[in-house]
C-alpha cells in the first residue's frame, strides 16, 4: 500500500467548481482513501490531496503516484501539481511495546 500526498494549486475554478468544493471539503475529515480527499485554504488556490493507492509486487513509488494523479485528474478540478510525497507502507516498521517487568 502506498500513501501518496498530493500539494498542488487549483486553477481556473469557475463557481460551479468553487460552490461543489466548499460544501464537499471537510477539514476535520482528513484521511488516505483510493478517492482521494483534499484539504484546502479558505481561498481554494491551495490543496493537499491525500489518496491511498493499492501496490501490487512489483509497483514502486513511479506506479503510486501515477495513479494518485490519476486520482486526483478523476475529481475534475482544473490544478497544477507542485509537490508529490510517496510513502510505500510496506517499508514501515511498527515497533511494540513490549512488557515491563
Amino acid at each position: 500500500m502506498f500513501r501518496v500526498t498530493i500539494r498542488g494549486a487549483f486553477e481556473g475554478l469557475d463557481e460551479d467548481d468553487r460552490a461543489a468544493l466548499r460544501t464537499s471539503i471537510d477539514s476535520f475529515q482528513v484521511a488516505f482513501t483510493e478517492a482521494g480527499t483534499f484539504t484546502c485554504d479558505r481561498s481554494l488556490s491551495a490543496f493537499t490531496f491525500r489518496c491511498q493507492v493499492p501496490a501490487g509486487p512489483d509497483d514502486g513509488e513511479a506506479e503510486a503516484t501515477e495513479r494518485a494523479v490519476r486520482a486526483l485528474a478523476a475529481h475534475g478540478y482544473p490544478h497544477r501539481v507542485l509537490r508529490v510525497g510517496v510513502t510505500d507502507m510496506r517499508d514501515i516498521k511498527i515497533r511494540r511495546k513490549g512488557k515491563r517487568h
